[in-house]
């Protein structure tokens, strides 16, 4: 009873549109109370404090914070202008230059509502100027967002490493082939619509300009690198790492001359108000999460599965329907909260990797947010590109065909996930 009241609760208020901290907080306030803990309002509270005291998790605001300083000191336009130049002249060039924009704006942001609100403004505005249908635009800006927490560094990989205790660096290593094989797949799909409808191309871009937007772009692509080169030779962790790509940031928007102290505060007030929100969910998915292990749900599952079905191939196939389900109604971050604790004894009795299941289910619930009705980056780039919400959601229906062949390739070919990192860090 307890476990359907969590459950079930927790949908309702989501699709209520009850703001996604509130929901996991009434729903397991409500299972607390239904179960009869009379030391509830001391449970909670204690919970909530354990679920967030972990030294992994420092690592998130300085991510954060390294993204949102990469936007205020114009690093989104010196990337958006060092990808038209590589790949502008391509077929339906501006498409393409979108999806590359997303793929290099990943390596610094690493969220997709970043991605989205970061360079969704300039890569509408300069695909309608050159006559792309503005639902089109829309949706390509959303759909290659997705890319932006598999390539590292990634807010959700970190939080998948806590709760299913690998390793940072793995994971980040291996969202790489796999954040490369989207960006690939959106653009020959790209390529695809281009031939059917004819889209324009860009001018190709001669060696110097090339060049100068080459060292204006790659200059804040260093970030990323800095990240993993630290952390992959062993000299600082995550959160180092994380502090390490914040300081090299600061230090581009002084040497461009445009870092002030008001884009500064700006950057700190949206890195501390999304950190808040953040930890707040990890802090009630913990108190979920003890309740469900209080119950055995993740045992009975296990078993319940197992029951049904030992293959492991229909088992796969069965987790990432459920999967894009559940992205349909609950963002990642969140959904991976609540379902990682769950699935973790299920994919370990199936023999799937767990750096590979972190992967997984970080791209399926990344699908969620382009999916109708509660895909946030459809409501973020209808807004930026004052389109309709519906006309937006028809248009990214076809971009499904390339994200799912992606989904189902990294799926059923485990190597393209742990080959990287095998290949650098040596077997788990």
């Amino acid at each position: 009873m307890m476990t359907a009241l969590l459950f079930v609760g927790f949908l309702v208020l989501i699709l209520l549109r009850v703001p996604i901290t509130m929901a996991i907080g009434l729903s397991v306030l409500a299972a607390l109370v239904q179960a009869g803990f009379s030391d509830t309002l001391y449970i909670m509270p204690l919970q909530i404090l354990e679920g967030v005291n972990a030294p992994s998790l420092l690592a998130i605001p300085f991510f954060i914070m390294a993204g949102n300083l990469m936007n205020i000191v114009g690093m989104t336009d010196r990337i958006f202008n060092f990808a038209s130049a590589l790949v502008g002249h391509f077929r339906a060039g501006l498409a393409q230059v979108n999806v590359l924009s997303s793929m290099l704006f990943a390596g610094i942001s690493g969220a997709a509502v970043a991605d989205v609100a970061g360079l969704g403004m300039i890569e509408i505005k300069a695909m309608r100027e050159r006559g792309y249908p503005v639902p089109f635009a829309a949706a390509v800006t959303a759909a290659s967002a997705i890319v932006g927490p598999i390539i590292p560094p990634s807010i959700s990989l970190v939080i998948y490493a806590f709760l299913s205790n690998t390793s940072v660096a793995r994971l980040f290593l291996a969202g790489v082939v796999p954040g490369a094989l989207i960006g690939i797949s959106l653009m020959l799909f790209n390529r695809f619509l281009a031939i059917r409808h004819d889209f324009p191309r860009e001018e190709r871009a001669s060696l110097q300009t090339i060049g100068r937007t080459a060292i204006d772009g790659i200059a804040a692509l260093v970030a990323p690198g800095i990240i993993l080169a630290a952390m992959l030779t062993g000299t600082t962790t995550a959160t180092e790492a994380g502090v390490l790509a914040c300081a090299y940031t600061l230090l581009l928007g002084v040497l461009y001359r445009t870092l002030t102290m008001a884009r500064l505060w700006e950057a700190l007030t949206e890195t501390m108000t999304i950190t808040a929100v953040i930890m707040i969910i990890i802090g009630f998915s913990h108190v979920m999460g003890w309740l469900l292990a209080i119950e055995q749900v993740p045992q009975e599952l296990a078993q319940l599965v197992l029951d049904a079905t030992e293959s492991r191939a229909l088992f796969l196939l069965l987790l990432i329907a459920f999967l894009l389900f559940i992205g349909c109604f609950v963002e990642g971050v969140p959904a991976k909260l609540i379902l990682v604790p769950v699935l973790l004894p299920l994919v370990d009795q199936f023999g799937v990797d767990r750096i590979h299941f972190g992967i997984i289910i970080t791209m399926a619930l990344l699908i969620g947010i382009v999916t109708p009705p509660m895909g946030i980056a459809l409501y973020i780039v209808s807004e930026v590109g004052k389109v309709k919400f519906e006309e937006v959601a028809l248009a990214v229906v076809p971009f499904f065909i390339p994200l799912i062949i992606a989904l189902l390739l990294v799926t059923y070919v485990p190597g393209l996930t742990l080959w990287l990192p095998e290949l650098v860090l040596g077997p788990q």
